[in-house]
């Protein structure tokens, strides 16, 4: 192969000896990024390089000139750790420089140490195992559920929407049981433009594979319903047939290549020592020499992008065409109206259900009465249940639309079954995709299955709905392990992630609402098994309160003594307690968001909650670590700070003191203990 010594006569060589320079240089890249940040990953870069630039430089459709173009092929590093790689491949499309390679892992780099969404062309903040795979599945599953939706109105659906999802996963990714999760949902739907490439190193940091996993993949996702081929990972004939393969079977395709970790070293291929840290700077050198390049830090020759950049010009005429095409589309109003609302993100003005006052509804019928409401109003709402559509109220949602299947992409209902994470993985995909309004349910006690993809889903800005019943101990009978306790303040603790506990149907269908205006937050309800009463409120005045987090609900002529701070079904026993102790002057206060009421105004958090001058109680069926900042030192929490029991809730709630007069009596007691 000619060397970098022969760089003058590029133009000359054969494409195959381009190439393989090509590669080389992009290692020599991931090489010098690594070291020169000393730290990061070798390694897993080194072996799924051919793969990634085999795919980035021949097949995947991207626009160089708008890394957001919406027909663009999705491609999803789930295996976030090789970042480098990505790092480096962006860099010859031209969205990074060589300076953000040398930035590497630096404060406010645009290279961070694992890919986040917000760099042009990533998809997709990947790092957590597994996670990416769900993503890139979700991906998917907005891609076909689109292209669907746009077909009804237009022949031209796949030429403005449809595209690929390609997933690059590491051993470690498949090892991650969200991974087999959300594969045998993909297989299932039989998501045929879902592409995985598996980087079969069998090299991880602990050790060789072998040591903790005997798995034959390729049988497992056979028996999830996928097309398998086996290739050598460093063929481009084999890897380019396999791609080729996988755009045209009608089922999601996984290509198994078999490589070797840190490809190309000159001694320490095939250690698994390459695969979290960076090679010495002795074997970078020895390995520069073998692969033909110059022992020069961060060398890109410039024939080496162009001969990248070859495509893009048909890349650029592709995307002009595109857009005219969308603009004749859109000549069609149905097609127009459509676009402006999953495109465009043109959220219209929703009415809300009514609701009968002084009646008694649990607030998960309230939501599915919500959901039933806005879904002829929203259809790129969807969304569906862990298994739980008679509980979560989900299942007039899915009788009336119809569930996603791979011979009926009109359903907008997912049968996820039991599979919380994988749920939580793939709606962030589908939030990531763009189009859609995703939503999931389950029972509140089950967040801590998702959590891992509630936490990225606030890192990511994504709109994403997360339905959660059954939200404290007065679900009853099925006892301790299924009594949410720690999970309410738990989500809470979660950055830029909105925790909504509806204090009735009105404020239900308000925190519903406000979920689907809050574009760059994700949003959990928790909402009540037993019934609780409707308020007497006009709805415009729930709606304003819980646009602020918190407001008052009853209060007292003059200035307050007590206040009470309730969420959720705790605000109607607030306000049972507020008549009891008519002999007081009482404010109470739902607080259905605490992050959204932590961020009003100084002047409005004191005016509903003032600093000075009265008691201040709260009353939640959780655990009242948190509510110490709003009830102060010599505030009353009331709550629950064991595991509940299994018995009626109506006996619990007595067992636990959360009965109108035995409330009242811890409030008197606390007043005298005080004075």
């Amino acid at each position: 192969m000619p060397t970098y010594k022969d760089i003058s006569s590029f133009s000359d060589w054969s494409k195959d000896d381009k190439d393989q320079f090509s590669l080389a240089v992009i290692k020599g890249l991931i090489m010098d990024t690594v070291r020169n940040a000393n730290s990061g990953h070798t390694g897993g870069p080194m072996s799924s390089a051919d793969f990634a630039y085999i795919l980035f430089a021949e097949y995947l459709n991207f626009d160089p000139n708008d890394s957001d173009w919406f027909k663009r092929d999705r491609f999803v590093l789930s295996a976030g750790h090789e970042s480098a790689l990505l790092y480096v491949l962006l860099t010859l499309i031209g969205w990074l420089n060589i300076d953000d390679l040398r930035r590497f892992r630096q404060l406010h780099s645009k290279t961070p140490g694992h890919p986040e969404v917000e760099i042009n062309g990533v998809e997709a903040t990947t790092g957590p195992l597994g996670q990416g795979m769900g993503m890139g599945i979700g991906m998917a599953v907005a891609e076909s559920k689109l292209r669907e939706m746009f077909t009804q109105y237009t022949d031209e659906a796949d030429d403005i929407i449809g595209h690929f999802n390609y997933i690059l996963v590491s051993d470690g990714d498949l090892q991650e049981p969200i991974s087999t999760g959300a594969a045998a949902l993909a297989g299932h739907w039989g998501l045929s433009r879902v592409i995985i490439f598996y980087d079969s190193n069998k090299a991880q940091i602990s050790g060789n594979t072998q040591r903790s996993d005997s798995a034959d993949y390729g049988t497992i996702f056979e028996g999830y319903r996928w097309h398998v081929q086996r290739i050598n990972g460093h063929d481009h004939k084999q890897i380019k047939s396999a791609i080729e393969k996988a755009q045209v079977v009608n089922r999601p395709s996984i290509i198994i290549g078999e490589t070797t970790m840190a490809h190309g070293a000159a001694e320490m291929e095939g250690n698994h020592e390459t695969h979290g840290a960076p090679l010495p700077q002795e074997e970078i050198d020895a390995t520069k020499e073998k692969l033909g390049l110059p022992n020069e830090k961060f060398y890109l020759p410039a024939e080496v992008i162009n001969h990248f950049k070859y495509r893009f010009d048909t890349l650029r005429n592709e995307v002009e065409a595109w857009a005219k095409n969308v603009e004749t589309a859109r000549l069609n109003e149905d097609v127009d109206k459509l676009w402006r609302l999953c495109i465009a993100q043109e959220i219209p003005d929703l009415a809300l259900p009514e609701f009968e006052k002084g009646t008694v509804l649990a607030t998960r019928k309230a939501f599915g009465a919500t959901l039933d409401f806005f879904a002829p109003q929203l259809p790129n709402l969807v969304g569906g249940s862990a298994d739980l559509e008679p509980s979560n109220y989900t299942g007039n949602f899915a009788a009336n639309y119809g569930d996603f299947l791979k011979e009926n992409r009109r359903g907008r209902n997912f049968a996820f079954g039991v599979r919380e994470f994988p749920m939580a993985a793939i709606i962030n995909g589908i939030a990531l995709h763009g189009g859609l309004i995703p939503f999931g349910g389950t029972f509140l006690v089950f967040a801590d299955y998702e959590r891992p993809a509630l936490r990225l889903a606030a890192i990511q800005h994504l709109q994403v709905i997360h339905e959660f019943t059954h939200d404290s101990f007065y679900l009853g009978e099925d006892g301790p392990t299924h009594q949410p306790i720690e999970h309410a303040m738990a989500l809470r603790t979660i950055p830029n992630f909105h925790v909504l506990r509806p204090a009735d149907a009105q404020e239900t269908a308000a925190c519903f609402q406000l979920a689907l205006q809050t574009k760059k937050t994700p949003s959990a309800l928790l909402l009540t098994r037993q019934g609780v009463p409707v308020s007497e409120m006009h709805i415009d005045a729930i709606v304003a309160g819980v646009q602020k987090g918190g407001y008052i609900v009853k209060d007292s002529a003059d200035h307050p003594e007590l206040i009470f701070l309730a969420t959720g079904s705790e605000v109607s026993l607030a306000l049972e307690v507020a008549d009891l102790m008519n002999d007081k002057r009482i404010r109470v206060v739902s607080m259905p968001c605490l992050e959204i009421f932590d961020q009003q105004s100084p002047e409005y958090k004191t005016q509903i909650i003032p600093e000075r001058g009265c008691m201040k109680i709260s009353m939640e069926a959780g655990i009242t670590h948190g509510w110490e900042k709003y009830i102060g030192s010599n505030g009353l929490a009331v709550g629950i700070d064991h595991f509940g029991a299994s018995a009626p809730y109506k006996d619990l709630a007595k067992e636990f003191g959360f009965t109108a007069a035995q409330v009242e009596k811890k409030i008197r007691d606390h007043l005298a203990a005080l004075l």
